[in-house]
């Protein structure tokens, strides 16, 4: 559940991929803050989040917003149907359609140092997971590009070497309130640090579905 708590008025989204059939746990997801916005006089938001372009349908799209509407949830913000515009003031409400407005945010996160470029191939990445299971570590990504002298940031981009751009979580504990579990704290090593955009040549502006770790 994802809850604007600076709004006074709660928006909760629900965002099913268009890879597949809903299933049962999409539906209680979907349910639950379905509930949560009608019972707050809040918002229900459906988002696509339809990025993985090799696995999304269009077919999938249209039975997730059938299935949807036989289970008799609405939505006050979201994609319309069948070429009908999107509700609310948001939008786009597929992620396909916000790719634009994502590459302004990674840049200033990159810009002012709270993101980072990875250049971490999939071969070394999945090095490092073995290497943690068998050492009974966790599986969190090390942080080997973490603080790259930008002389090399600068080289690798020059030969269009592919890399993700993962958010730089600060180093100490995170906090914060759940609305389910209250006061949660947790250390910051227990995330490591999460991909934001996954990987693109040096050259490319796009947003190619390739899973990094």
């Amino acid at each position: 559940m994802c809850v604007a708590m600076m709004n006074p008025i709660p928006r909760v989204r629900f965002a099913p991929s268009p890879t597949g059939l809903l299933h049962v746990g999409n539906a209680r997801t979907a349910l639950y803050n379905w509930l949560f916005a009608r019972r707050t006089g809040g918002k229900f938001l459906l988002r696509i989040e339809d990025t993985d372009m090799e696995r999304s349908e269009a077919r999938h799209e249209t039975q997730l917003i059938e299935d949807l509407e036989w289970l008799g949830m609405d939505w006050d913000e979201g994609p319309g149907e069948a070429g009908d515009p999107d509700k609310g003031d948001f939008g786009p409400y597929r992620q396909s359609e916000r790719l634009e407005i994502y590459a302004r945010h990674t840049d200033l996160l990159l810009a002012e140092g709270k993101a980072y470029r990875c250049f971490c191939t999939p071969e070394q990445l999945e090095a490092e997971r073995v290497q943690a299971a068998a050492e009974h570590r966790a599986q969190v990504y090390s942080g080997r590009c973490r603080n790259l002298p930008a002389s090399e940031v600068e080289y690798n981009l020059a030969a269009e070497k592919h890399f993700a751009v993962r958010l730089k979580i600060e180093d100490h504990p995170l906090r914060f309130h759940d609305i389910v579990r209250g006061p949660v704290e947790f250390a910051a090593e227990a995330v490591s640090d999460p991909v934001l955009v996954r990987s693109a040549s040096g050259a490319s502006a796009g947003f190619p579905s390739t899973t990094t770790w």
